[in-house]
């Protein structure tokens, strides 16, 4: 789900001091979960939570590799917020004007990303908060909320906010809730334009054959799968899924999920 921006520029301690947060807080908004994010200077401060030693882990090891993605930790400041570097730029948030090129290039990012994240050993204490848990299983920590809310673009440099969701899923069901964000797939969508920028992400990720033919299935199971948090939310009261799915953002995604379903061959023969 959509998240207020984060982010950080300069690595210092591990817990900065008071006299840092000098400066005025602004806080960031447009989020739909997250509250109480402000940037500060050129860091963004997020209260912590049990999932927060997990993602700096995360951060930790992607700076260490050298991917250049996401947005580098900076550790505790005295309040106990999550410091972080603050990306400059603007949110991809009007995903339908990227063109295949750019599709294919947000692919080749996602399997970047993954192939960095092959490598990471969680600590023993790792604590996650996956949203929508991946029913196929999987051991590699994802992203789990790759959006075009969550994508800040500074020049050429192309960066992934808001990694509060990380955890254990697989490529295929991070890559699919990618899929349905930037294609994007929408209620009542054109398949006709829909297929080949479909075709572009894939493209740039490198499915092989065997994946192209899951690939479909998955997207489709995501997309629900966020329908069906909404639908519960809204049953059982529960925050902030309630208020969403009363905001009408069900609107979107149980339909889409059912486009998508619908048109499940047409995926598949364009993607081979």
């Amino acid at each position: 789900m959509k998240e207020t921006r984060s982010a950080d520029t300069t690595k210092t301690d591990d817990v900065l001091s008071v006299d840092d947060v000098a400066e005025i807080e602004e806080v960031l908004v447009g989020g739909n979960v997250a509250d109480g994010v402000v940037r500060v200077g050129e860091t963004v401060r997020k209260p912590a939570s049990g999932a927060t030693a997990g993602v700096e882990a995360v951060l930790d090891h992607l700076e260490r590799v050298g991917f250049e993605g996401a947005p580098r930790t900076l550790g505790r400041d005295d309040r106990g917020r999550h410091v972080l570097e603050y990306i400059p730029g603007r949110l991809a948030d009007v995903p339908s004007t990227f063109s295949v090129d750019e599709l294919r290039r947000l692919g080749g990012m996602v399997r970047e990303l993954h192939d960095a994240m092959a490598s990471f050993r969680p600590p023993a204490d790792a604590a996650w908060d996956v949203v929508i848990p991946d029913p196929t299983g999987g051991d590699l920590i994802c992203h789990n909320d790759l959006a075009p809310w969550n994508l800040v673009i500074d020049g050429d440099r192309w960066v992934f906010i808001d990694w509060d969701g990380a955890g254990p899923g697989s490529r295929l069901w991070d890559l699919g809730y990618a899929a349905s964000g930037f294609v994007p797939f929408l209620p009542n969508g054109d398949v006709a334009t829909d297929a080949p920028r479909l075709r572009a992400l894939v493209d740039g990720y490198g499915l092989d054959e065997d994946e192209r033919r899951k690939f479909p299935s998955l997207i489709a199971a995501h997309t629900r799968g966020m329908y069906d948090l909404l639908r519960c939310g809204s049953e059982t009261g529960e925050q902030p899924w309630a208020r969403l799915y009363a905001e009408g953002h069900g609107n979107h995604w149980g339909p889409a999920a059912q486009y998508i379903e619908t048109n499940h061959d047409t995926w598949i023969k364009a993607l081979l």
